[in-house]
């Protein structure tokens, strides 16, 4: 094992989490979300071997963006309706309402989502989102705020438990 191979386990050992972390917010699958890092890993160590990285952090999110994206648009590509669907027993409500943040995230554009899980819920500054993306920060100010007006009228529970609570201060 060459100390480039060493290196980049520790540095995929300490990204693994996060990595995780978001692929998960990004497909709303667990299975999806381990093939997205699988697969983000697996491209990242081929450009480690062959260079060396600036910024592996900033990279390794890229990767995981870029691989969502493609596989969402090989995926749509290949989908078809069936006539019938089958019955899906719903599954329990959630107390923290992530099902419903997963549900909603869902319905975004997978680059709409990628700005959402970047910016919002790992909590990386508008540049570095930009960069990460390759588009200008007000595009992503601009997409930011048109994902999260979507996500408002996707999470209407909020809404109402916000207005209960007014309601009943009166």
């Amino acid at each position: 094992m060459t100390a480039g191979n060493g290196e980049f386990r520790s540095f995929a050992a300490t990204r693994l989490d996060a990595l995780y972390r978001s692929a998960v917010l990004l497909t709303g699958q667990h299975q999806s979300a381990e093939d997205l890092v699988q697969e983000t890993l697996t491209r990242m160590y081929v450009v480690w071997r062959s260079r060396p990285l600036e910024d592996p952090v900033a990279y390794s999110r890229r990767t995981l963006v870029n691989t969502f994206i493609s596989s969402r648009r090989r995926r749509s590509s290949s989908e078809y309706p069936q006539e019938v669907l089958p019955e899906v027993v719903a599954p329990a409500p959630d107390v923290d309402g992530r099902v419903d943040v997963h549900r909603a995230l869902g319905e975004l554009r997978p680059i709409d989502r990628a700005i959402v899980v970047l910016r919002y819920l790992e909590d990386i500054p508008v540049d570095e989102v930009a960069a990460t993306l390759r588009m200008s920060p007000g595009n992503v100010r601009v997409r930011a705020t048109r994902a999260l007006a979507t996500l408002r009228t996707s999470l209407p529970l909020q809404s109402a438990a916000s207005t209960t609570r007014e309601d009943t201060h009166e």
